[in-house]
């Protein structure tokens, strides 16, 4: 079952834009599909900055260092 997508724009360079159609002329995946992909792998990659529930047994993170 396919959850419900929102619209957004996103500026890619030109280059980008080649490679990912190049890439979806050979494997019939839709750009969309990996622009998505790609956004997975960031907030994966960027978890420990977004905020969650801690849970008992979880220690805070430290604080930030200041400069």
């Amino acid at each position: 079952m396919s959850r419900k997508k929102i619209s957004t724009t996103v500026y890619i360079t030109p280059e980008q834009n080649e490679r990912l159609h190049l890439l979806h002329e050979r494997t019939k995946v839709p750009v969309a599909v990996y622009i998505r992909e790609g956004i997975d792998l960031v907030l994966k990659r960027y978890a420990h900055e977004l905020p969650g529930q801690m849970t008992l047994d979880t220690e805070p993170p430290p604080p930030p260092n200041k400069k």
